[in-house]
């Protein structure tokens, strides 16, 4: 929630306790547990006391709660002992778990009460119920563990939204909409790009040629774009010794490493993160002022302890692979650097299309000092080197307290998609810890040994989860240098067979990622194959483009029909489109 993020979360839970109230009328004998506003909305949690609700309840409840809302004026509140809240909800044994288990952390009780509802609360509320919640919807029901333990009961929890406006809640379920539409899990199996099999394991995405071209692609692109940045790229292996993660500190700290395998008697284990393997690189030999700033970069796949309830397609998963890089700089360097930093993650965010770039610096929490690695004073220096460099740019940016990763603070770039969803994509976060725990060390100028400072640079974070957000933001309809297939040849019959792959030849010879289609089909039947597939460009080819040595072009864009063409017309414009980076 960017703006009045205050405000919405008060409309939101609000909107909960509203939820609560239509539930408790219309099934009677249910208890309701918690009901707090999420990113988007609200859920609450219930007990019902006979059978289960389903989703086509919901315009039930959703008019019950229209019903109500005009009865409520205002929230009164009223603060009460512990006795006098076990009377008062004697009969919700969710209610009266939270009443004891508030007064022994000595927080206080208070009441809350819209209209003819008492509720345990201690959130605030909207001032005006009637008037402010009018816009809400509910959206589905899941289950839930009460507090999230697995041992207690299941809970059904039922999921809204609410916005202070009509046509923000409009813009919204459009967005919910379109979101089912361009789901990526969706469409990686329709465009045949990835897959998970659980003979493989859950987590552990496998990519099909047009899903492994597509990451090729990406990555052939970054990697030929960071060595104009002047990075240099190394490859490291994807085990190593436990003893490299305890040095860096993963192994205390880092809640998701995998579990050690034994080999020859040592505990080794998958990496989680690639930068300890870097410090060995940058350990191989002396370093000197000269050398620096030394920029190494990796793609790599590192393996996370993901618990399977949190997996989620390609944004959530157990191998994970990063656009890596770690920049060791000196201390003077470092402002430019960031900005260095800063000016690639534009170039790369503008060549995907991808707008509103803003800034989240997180920051450590001061008041749990032995969270964190290093002297304070060095997190100061840190911390306000960060909010230097994005103010210097002119960047809009919040301060995210106690989000920190342990060794150092970080400035994440967000962008908005297609549908105005943000996404949270490059981190640069600035180290002036591990240069200690690995004794990093450079000769300066007048031959004292200096300490450098260590920028964690990934552009566009986890290939997988980029890939997730751009199938999304494109909706399948990757820009041409992207797609997997950019053109496919679409023989009228088979008499015209030869010629298409004749065609599909010379697209070949000039590096164009061609399909011939030659399946005994229509070609009204080929051309909505293509279209569903998301080609860019269909060529059709018959007797008449074979004797002009020419293709009939249709463009992805409306099944547009471009003409007939020579081939070499139709790869300059092909070419013109890829140097371009255009959507089409």
């Amino acid at each position: 929630m960017k703006d009045n993020n205050d405000y919405l979360i008060n409309l939101r839970h609000s909107c909960a306790h509203l939820l609560a109230k239509a539930v408790l009328e219309l099934f009677p004998g249910t208890h309701n547990a918690i009901g707090p506003a999420i990113e988007n909305g609200f859920y609450q949690d219930f007990d019902f006391a006979e059978g289960k609700i389903s989703e086509d309840d919901l315009s039930r409840i959703e008019e019950k709660m229209r019903e109500i809302l005009p009865t409520w004026k205002k929230f009164d509140y009223k603060e009460v002992t512990l006795e006098e809240a076990k009377k008062l909800f004697a009969h919700n044994p969710y209610k009266l778990e939270l009443a004891e288990e508030f007064a022994k952390g000595g927080k206080k009780l208070l009441t809350n009460n819209p209209g003819n509802f008492l509720d345990l609360c201690k959130m605030t509320h909207v001032g005006s119920p009637e008037k402010e919640m009018r816009y809400f919807k509910l959206l589905k029901i899941a289950g839930a563990y009460w507090r999230g333990d697995e041992k207690n009961k299941m809970l059904t929890r039922i999921y809204g939204t609410c916005f202070p406006a009509k046509e923000e809640l409009d813009k919204y379920l459009w967005q919910l909409e379109e979101a089912k539409k361009r789901d990526h899990k969706k469409l990686g199996k329709e465009l045949e790009l990835f897959l998970f099999s659980n003979s493989v394991g859950p987590g552990l995405p496998l990519f099909m040629p047009k899903g492994a071209i597509l990451r090729r692609v990406i990555e052939d692109y970054l990697v030929k774009l960071k060595e104009s940045y002047g990075l240099v790229f190394v490859w490291t292996p994807h085990i190593a010794k436990s003893e490299l993660y305890k040095q860096s500190k993963h192994w205390q700290k880092y809640d998701a490493m995998m579990p050690p395998l034994v080999v020859e008697d040592e505990a080794y284990t998958l990496k989680p993160m690639n930068c300890p393997h870097h410090f060995q690189i940058y350990l191989e030999k002396p370093r000197s002022y000269r050398d620096l700033p030394l920029r190494l970069a990796e793609n790599s796949t590192v393996y996370r302890f993901e618990k399977s309830g949190v997996l989620n397609g390609l944004f959530r998963v157990r191998s994970v692979t990063q656009d890596d890089s770690h920049w060791f700089v000196k201390y003077e360097e470092i402002q430019r650097e960031i900005d260095r930093a800063i000016s690639l993650t534009k170039e790369v965010y503008d060549a995907f299309s991808l707008k509103n770039f803003h800034a989240r610096i997180s920051v450590r929490d001061k008041t749990h000092p032995e969270k964190y690695l290093g002297k304070s004073n060095v997190w100061d220096t840190a911390e306000k080197e960060l909010e230097n460099a994005v103010t210097l740019r002119k960047i809009p940016y919040e301060i995210g307290r106690g989000e920190a990763a342990f060794y150092g603070p970080k400035i994440d770039f967000s962008i908005d998609d297609s549908l105005d969803r943000e996404w949270q994509l490059t981190t640069i976060q600035l180290d002036f810890n591990q240069p200690e725990n690995f004794d990093l060390k450079y000769t300066d100028a007048d031959g004292s040994q200096k300490r450098p400072a260590i920028l964690h640079i990934a552009i566009i974070g986890a290939t997988e989860r980029f890939l997730a957000i751009l199938i999304e933001h494109c909706g399948g309809n990757f820009p041409v240098w992207l797609a997997p297939v950019q053109a496919i040849i679409l023989p009228v019959s088979d008499k015209s067979t030869g010629y298409a792959n004749e065609v599909y030849e010379k697209l070949t010879e000039e590096n164009v990622r061609a399909e011939v289609d030659s399946k005994n089909e229509t070609l009204n039947a080929k051309i909505r194959n293509a279209q569903v597939q998301k080609v860019p460009y269909m060529l059709i080819v018959g007797e008449k483009e074979k004797e002009t040595d020419t293709v009939s072009v249709r463009s992805r864009e409306g099944g547009r029909d471009m003409g007939s063409m020579p081939i070499k017309q139709f790869l300059s414009l092909l070419h013109k489109a890829v140097d371009n980076k255009s959507t089409n």
